[in-house]
């Protein structure tokens, strides 16, 4: 089901209406914000409304379109975005068409950062589309940040997770955010990169108002900030990956030291079962009694044994050992 909106500045006044009605109210008002919201369905197209509204001279041709990646360009009196916003763990991407009189945003499905903006109208109170578009696009910067500090935190949380006990999904956890990562950084950077082409370009232009060019260099430090942010999540997955992999290679070297105890404890015993069982003529003409046998054969061995546990306990490697595996039980 579509909705349309439309809410009138700089009051807020937020009313719904059908197509014929909202396009009455484009042609009649000074300054104007529509936002269509169709139904959340690939499949549906916004040319339709476009036309319905009488903005189809007006915007660009892929406005509306299905699957439009994120984007920005100027149409001499007007711009055309898809600007980028966060919604939980998708990416929901806005169509805006903003001139000097009206600004129209549409979407597929409900978007909360419009909401939260439609909320703030009455109190910001824009002066003009510009200050309502630099509104709407701060909006969206803010769900990214958002989004990427409460990355940060997961993958903080999962590092102190990793010092406590070690689990294999950990792995996957942070497979997970280090994907989440790169989405952010691959959302947002396009965007960026087209807006800043834009803002430049515009502000180079003696024209441009000074009050505009405040708002678009606030947007631009915005932008260069959240991406900074983003990176740091890329870094602090990488430096989480890092962490794991120090600890199963400490868990790998305890496992190398126990086995190199156990071939210290039997490798002497190894070595006299070997000698003992050979059959040259002194062990089988001489060594005939068991007395020999019991003092040769096992107290040899009795007596590697005890060697071998004395220098282990000399040398603190037994005392290492169990301090490890205490700390691994906390």
């Amino acid at each position: 089901m579509m909705i349309v909106s439309v809410v009138s500045m700089p009051g807020g006044t937020i009313a719904r209406t059908g197509l014929a009605e909202a396009r009455e109210r484009l042609a009649a008002s000074d300054f104007l914000l529509v936002d269509v919201q169709l139904p959340d369905d690939p499949a549906a197209e916004g040319a339709p409304v476009v036309t319905g509204l009488g903005l189809a001279s007006e915007s660009p041709p892929w406005f509306g379109r299905a699957g439009e990646p994120a984007r920005a360009e100027f149409l001499g009196d007007r711009i055309g975005l898809v600007v980028p916003v966060v919604e939980g763990e998708d990416f929901v991407h806005i169509h805006v068409l903003v001139t000097e009189r009206h600004l129209l945003m549409l979407h597929r499905g409900p978007a909360v950062p419009l909401e939260r903006l439609m909320a703030r109208l009455g109190h910001e109170s824009p002066a003009d589309t510009a200050a309502l578009l630099f509104l709407l696009l701060q909006g969206a910067l803010d769900t990214f940040r958002r989004a990427t500090v409460a990355d940060v935190l997961a993958v903080e949380d999962l590092e102190d997770e990793m010092f406590e006990r070690r689990r294999p999904e950990q792995v996957y956890r942070l497979a997970r955010l280090r994907r989440r990562a790169a989405r952010l950084h691959h959302s947002l950077l396009p965007y960026l990169q087209a807006m800043d082409e834009i803002l430049t370009r515009r502000m180079m232009n003696r024209a441009f108002p000074r009050e505009r060019q405040r708002m678009a260099g606030e947007f631009q430090s915005t932008g260069r900030l959240v991406l900074t942010d983003i990176q740091s999540l890329q870094e602090a997955t990488r430096r989480a990956f890092a962490t794991y992999s120090s600890l199963v290679s400490g868990e790998q070297n305890g496992v190398i030291n126990r086995l190199a105890i156990v071939s210290t404890i039997f490798l002497p015993l190894t070595f006299l079962t070997g000698y003992f069982g050979m059959n040259f003529s002194y062990l089988t003409d001489e060594m005939e009694s068991k007395a020999v046998f019991w003092l040769l054969a096992v107290g040899l061995q009795v007596v590697s044994l005890f060697a071998a546990l004395y220098i282990l306990h000399r040398t603190r490697i037994w005392r290492r050992l169990r301090d490890d595996d205490g700390l691994e039980d906390v």
